[in-house]
This record gives structure tokens, C-alpha cells and sequence, in this order.
């Protein structure tokens, strides 16, 4: 077993331990970028699979830093397999998970560059760990002024929508 299997292998045993279900773990090849935090994987079935990250909340397209976001998140994953560890299907039917690609976790880097907020939608669904180190991430990049938190007041993406849909 390599390493990258006994990881996912733990991590979902410890997910059911503390109540964060797995629902598919899956790989699949990234075929479009939506946004910063949304893309359609296709599966080995050749199914489309329509993916949220899980633990974050990426600004979205008309709000600043959105396409640098999306841009960022095709750099890690556009035409590459990532593995998916998915907890759960969303309002939008989107399944909401985990990615990995070569070892690294996608959502934390996003974080990590500024380019996502932790998502407090999400992060019920994410393991204590999980939810400890993308809080440490975003902290780290708010005091950095990476990515959207150059900027002198970012909105939250969940606030900029409530704004923009009046």
C-alpha cells in the first residue's frame, strides 16, 4: 500500500469516527474550471461529476479576485487526475469534497495564497484537523496580505452574493 493510499484510508476511517462521512472517494480527470472553488471532474465511468471544494469559499467571478482565484485553481488541477474524497452533495447537487493532487490538499492551498475564505458552510463536514489547519492557513494569509486579503476590506463571497442578488 503506498503512502497516498493508507492517507486517504486513515482519514476516511477517522471521518466516520468523528461523524464526517465519506460519501465516494473517487479519482477523476479535471475538465473545467468554474470558478475558485468549483470544477467537473470526469470519473474512470467517464462520468461528469460536478465538485466543491470542501472547507472554503472562493470569491466569485465578478467579485475581486475572482478570476485570480479560478486561475489558481486551474494551475493546480486543469487536465490532471485528483483524487477525491467526497463528504456530502450540496443545495446544488455539486458533490462537496476533499481534493488531492500529487500529495497536496487544493482547498488549503487555496487558502493558503489568499485566494479563499474558510467556509463556515462547510466546515461542519470537515475533520477537527481539517478545520484546525485551513483556520491556521487563512490567519497566515490575512497577515501575509495574500491574494483577496491585499485588499483593504474583502467581502466574503457569502456576503457579496446576499449584496449583488438584491
Amino acid at each position: 500500500m503506498t503512502y497516498r493510499k493508507f492517507q486517504i484510508a486513515l482519514e476516511a476511517t477517522l471521518a466516520m469516527a468523528f461523524s464526517c462521512p465519506v460519501l465516494a472517494e473517487f479519482t477523476g480527470n479535471v475538465v473545467l474550471i468554474a470558478d475558485g472553488d468549483t470544477f467537473t471532474a470526469v470519473d474512470e465511468q467517464r462520468r461528469q461529476n460536478y465538485i466543491h471544494l470542501l472547507g472554503i469559499d472562493a470569491p466569485d467571478l465578478n467579485q475581486p479576485s475572482g478570476e485570480q482565484s479560478r486561475a489558481r485553481l486551474a494551475e493546480m488541477v486543469f487536465n490532471r487526475d485528483v483524487t477525491l474524497d467526497c463528504r456530502k452533495n450540496d443545495l446544488y447537487q455539486r458533490k462537496v469534497c476533499a481534493v488531492f493532487v500529487e500529495g497536496f490538499d487544493v482547498g488549503l492551498e487555496q487558502v493558503k495564497a489568499g485566494l479563499a475564505w474558510t467556509s463556515p458552510q462547510y466546515a461542519k463536514d470537515q475533520m477537527p484537523e481539517e478545520r484546525e489547519s485551513y483556520q491556521a492557513a487563512e490567519l497566515q494569509a490575512r497577515r501575509g496580505r495574500r491574494g483577496l486579503w491585499a485588499e483593504n476590506n474583502p467581502v466574503p463571497p457569502w456576503k457579496w452574493r446576499a449584496l449583488t442578488q438584491r
